[in-house]
């Protein structure tokens, strides 16, 4: 109970007793509690220097000092340790931030800060969650995240949730064939992140209290780096397209419902990808799927059109307007 005022509990134990014992000598002390004599001479000694007993000249004997004077007086040096300690605290707080705006400043640009390589962004992306107060927004491309993004997400996230952050993110279709990322979407559904899923996204992207948005700095690739935007009229944007694809996509949860053609929203899509000249290679990149899935699509999409070619198919399609 007293570790904090360096007693050990065999010397909690030898205090206690001479408190309830008074006249027991080292001795006494000994039989009195079973243990070697030589470890109450230590504890004595320990319990001296720390000013809970008054050794008589002798040395076999020993008068234990009231725990509201003893006592109190260990806490008040511990309590006085604790403020010194608390003000360090502090201090290296305010130099940690001088630092970091000194960062800021010589990574600054005249479109934003620079985070190079995706490691930078990661410990940007850490600090963000530790510092965003109202409400995170973002944009998952890809059909799955890697079980280490995941990982590391995790714990990041429910600490934002718990204090009360709102989390808003749209994933792409193609991720509810990814076990991995569809658990990762569902627990964070589970803490009150809210998730939708829709066909295409133009890039990744995070919006942290409306205020600071992470681009990438190729969206091709975005291993490359990204682009931290503070710029009040550029994030308004950023933030206008997110709701726009959000009021689109499809909450998590829910299957996305065909339209009065019959198409799902990537069927949709793929048939705009198609007719604006994408290969199936390059639609399938776009939809995070495999060229195989695109291909099956295709099949059926034909087959519905009762075509006999893509030509047909294409020219049917137009003419149904389904694009």
């Amino acid at each position: 109970m007293f570790d904090l005022l360096g007693l050990s509990t065999q010397h909690e134990v030898i205090y206690r007793a001479m408190l309830q014992c008074p006249d027991l000598d080292v001795a006494g002390l000994a039989e009195h509690l079973g243990v070697p004599r030589d470890q109450v001479s230590e504890a004595l000694d320990v319990l001296a220097d720390l000013a809970l007993v008054r050794l008589a000249p002798q040395g076999d004997q020993a008068r234990a000092v009231r725990p509201q004077a003893g006592l109190t007086a260990l806490l008040a040096k511990v309590e006085a340790e604790v403020a010194i300690r608390q003000r360090q605290v502090e201090e290296t707080r305010v130099a940690i931030a001088a630092i970091a705006t000194a960062h800021d400043e010589c990574h600054q640009v005249t479109e934003g800060r620079v985070l190079d390589g995706v490691d930078s962004v990661r410990d940007r992306l850490v600090e963000l969650a530790h510092s965003a107060r109202s409400e995170c927004l973002s944009f998952t491309t890809g059909a799955a995240q890697s079980p280490d993004t995941m990982e590391a997400e995790a714990p990041l996230n429910q600490q934002v949730l718990q204090r009360g952050v709102r989390i808003r993110n749209v994933y792409q279709e193609s991720l509810r064939n990814d076990p991995g990322t569809l658990a990762h979407a569902r627990w964070m559904t589970t803490l009150g992140g809210q998730s939708r899923t829709t066909p295409t996204l133009p890039m990744r992207m995070v919006i942290v209290d409306r205020a600071i948005a992470l681009v990438p700095l190729d969206p091709g690739n975005p291993r490359q780096g990204a682009l931290e935007l503070r710029s009040p009229g550029v994030v308004a944007g950023l933030i206008a397209l997110f709701e726009q694809v959000w009021l689109n996509a499809t909450p998590f949860g829910e299957q996305a419902t065909a339209d009065e053609q019959g198409l799902t929203p990537q069927e949709r899509e793929l048939l705009r990808l198609l007719s604006a000249g994408h290969t199936d290679e390059s639609a399938a990149r776009k939809l995070a799927v495999s060229l195989r899935s695109v291909q099956r699509m295709m099949t059926s999409l034909t087959e519905r059109l009762g075509a006999a070619s893509r030509f047909q198919a294409g020219v049917r399609a137009a003419d149904r307007r389904w694009v």
